[in-house]
């Protein structure tokens, strides 16, 4: 009965503002900025092609009598699929690709998507990340916060080598240079082999000498930046700050929420943030024989929610994509200033 309560609860729980007001600020959307009154349908555009990962139901047992389904307890996992997965579009299609209904998508597209699928062959799976989530002190089933999300995929980016991204998790609400362009620079082969089994490592040597591009050269880095804004409540001295954050073009939002209740938080509005809402229980959906999968279900089609910012819990992890390491310099310059 509480399973069955948790799929019921679409939206119930967000204290949720419909539609846009008609106002002259503008919105900020990862990175981009947006005029409502000049061109709404461009803003729905952009928030629809972000991929959105909900709770599931009916997928294969998580470590084989596990769970089916999420509901209830994923909310931070889907949120932070949700954040890398920007990660993973911006890296392979670009900040300003857009999705459209029943349009054919890039083979890129259709990859990345793979990676999220709810089977425990995909890397980015609610499978893999609830049992990543063991080693970090979480069961199976248990409700996460957004640092242990945040070293969940640091840990499973290690085994992806079609995306080859470099993930860093700040510590201690610092970033330390050096030490970011000392792991993005590094050759594939030396994080393979500090984190990995020989066997791993082997296998990952015989395909980046292949790999189109990616050997050599900066690794696309993902960096992660848990930070508490606040004892219980949002401390209103760190509001500014944490807007222009969705400012620059290297925003991939933010994952925070209320307590037990995460939300992807993308931009914002004067003193609201938009965010995609994982507590809306959706079917098992599985990748179709062509490799291409349904993807209807991934995309938000609908006026985003919105809240007070002042309502936000104080435990945040910001997250940034440099695809390049001049993104990252522009990045450290955006920041001291």
């Amino acid at each position: 009965s509480v399973l069955s309560r948790y799929e019921n609860q679409i939206t119930i729980l967000s204290d949720y503002l419909e539609e846009f007001p008609e106002t002259d600020e503008p919105v900020w959307i990862l990175g981009r900025q947006h005029h409502l009154k000049a061109d709404k349908s461009k803003l729905l555009l952009d928030i629809s092609a972000r991929l959105w990962f909900t709770y599931r139901r009916k997928f294969s047992p998580i470590g084989g009598t596990g769970p089916s389904s999420d509901a209830g307890w994923g909310c931070m996992l889907r949120c932070g699929q949700m954040m890398l997965a920007q990660a993973l579009i911006c890296r392979h299609l670009g900040r300003d690709w857009q999705w459209e209904k029943h349009k054919k998508q890039p083979e890129e597209y259709h990859r990345i998507l793979q990676c999220f699928l709810d089977r425990k062959d995909c890397c980015y799976s609610i499978h893999q990340m609830a049992q990543m989530g063991v080693g970090e002190g979480k069961s199976i089933g248990e409700w996460f916060g957004p640092n242990t999300v945040a070293q969940v995929l640091k840990k499973l980016a290690l085994f992806d080598e079609w995306n080859s991204l470099a993930v860093y998790v700040s510590m201690d609400n610092t970033v330390v240079i050096e030490d970011i362009k000392k792991m993005c620079w590094s050759p594939p082969q030396s994080s393979s082999a500090a984190h990995s089994s020989t066997h791993l490592h082997r296998s990952a040597l015989g395909r980046n000498k292949n790999a189109a591009g990616f050997c050599a050269g900066w690794k696309p880095l993902l960096l992660i930046i848990p930070l508490r804004l606040g004892i219980n409540h949002i401390n209103p001295v760190y509001i500014d700050a944490f807007k222009e954050c969705f400012k620059m073009p290297q925003s991939l939002g933010a994952l925070g929420g209320k307590p037990n209740n995460a939300y992807y938080f993308i931009g914002f509005l004067g003193n609201e943030l938009i965010y995609l809402d994982p507590h809306t229980t959706q079917s098992f959906v599985d990748s179709e024989e062509n490799g291409t999968v349904d993807d209807q279900s991934f995309h938000c089609q609908q006026a985003p929610h919105r809240m007070k910012i002042m309502n936000l819990d104080p435990s945040v992890a910001l997250g940034f994509f440099c695809k390049e390491e001049c993104d990252f310099d522009n990045w450290c310059s955006l920041v001291q200033k």
